[in-house]
């Protein structure tokens, strides 16, 4: 193959990426402002062309209504079920990944809630009670999944304003708020490390969402960097250090904290062996995937089934 050739095949990547990046840029989320209300409220499908990994200067309350998956929110990886409630900070990356059947659709899957910084600081000038959201708000710079009985309360919440207008709507946005900034500490669940910090632009994002799509798509069998670069039309190496940048992770921390999140939704969901469980999420020998999980978790498959059944 002559030099003219190869640079012809990586040019040709090169436009292919480039068709692929510019048409996901036009599905990037896009937050309209709704004129009838201080706060968005809309709900929607997935999939979904606003359901990829993205990002927004605003603030955002988002509850799962059916099914389970994966979800990533800076560099924390998790799995979710119905009944999710999360509060994502502004700028912070994320994304919710169901997991379906081939053609399966599941309609109005998401209830969100965005908003702008200055709303809130605006409105506490006015109102100084609206004061109390705002350490809530510098918190959920790292994205906070809210658990148990202020979950429940919270998803009523969110539910009501989608079937609300006027002051009603804003009556029971007023009650979530207090709901989420005042939850007790052992209902929240930080999420992305303090300082996850990613340099992030469009085409970053764009990039990433391709590669979540394939990671999230294969972890349970062979995911392979050299794959993932290709389909980004990059050089292994360089691939790796755009990753990191983008992401805060690299490449194999990221396929590691997801099979660990798919292996502690089977210890608590399922009767499985773990050695069943060691295979079945990707791991090709049950002493490695222990130790990762020791690592991750702070105790053992067994001892995190075990607590989690008495």
């Amino acid at each position: 193959m002559s030099a003219a050739d190869l640079t012809d095949g990586a040019e040709g990547a090169t436009a292919r990426l480039a068709e692929r990046l510019l048409g996901m840029r036009a599905n990037r989320e896009v937050i309209p402002p709704d004129p009838n209300h201080s706060v968005r409220w809309h709900q929607h499908d997935y999939p979904s062309p606003v359901a990829r990994w993205n990002y927004h200067p605003e603030y955002e309350i988002h509850l799962i209504r059916k099914g389970t998956g994966k979800f990533i929110v800076g560099d924390h990886i998790g799995t979710f079920e119905a009944g999710q409630v999360s509060l994502v900070g502004s700028g912070l990356p994320h994304d919710w990944v169901s997991d379906l059947e081939p053609g399966q659709v599941l309609e109005n899957r998401d209830a969100v809630i965005q908003f702008d910084a200055k709303w809130v600081e605006q409105t506490a000038a006015l109102v100084p009670e609206m004061a109390e959201v705002k350490p809530l708000l510098d918190q959920s710079a790292r994205g906070i999944e809210f658990l148990g009985r202020s979950a429940e309360t919270a998803a009523a919440a969110i539910e009501a304003m989608g079937s609300t207008t006027g002051l009603e709507r804003l009556r029971h946005l007023l009650e979530l708020f207090a709901v989420l900034a005042r939850a007790p500490q052992d209902e929240r669940r930080y999420l992305a490390d303090e300082w996850f910090r990613p340099q992030l632009d469009s085409q970053a994002a764009a990039v990433v969402d391709i590669v979540l799509e394939y990671v999230f798509g294969n972890h349970a069998g062979t995911v392979k960097m050299s794959e993932a670069a290709a389909l980004v039309g990059m050089p292994e190496p360089t691939f790796s250090k755009y990753f990191k940048r983008a992401t805060g992770q690299n490449f194999s921390d990221l396929v590691r904290k997801l099979r660990l999140a798919h292996a502690r939704r089977l210890l608590e969901h399922s009767d499985k062996a773990i050695s069943e469980i060691c295979y079945e999420v990707g791991f090709s020998n049950l002493s490695n995937f222990n130790r990762h999980f020791l690592n991750d978790a702070g105790e053992t498959p067994r001892a995190y089934r075990q607590r989690l059944h008495d």
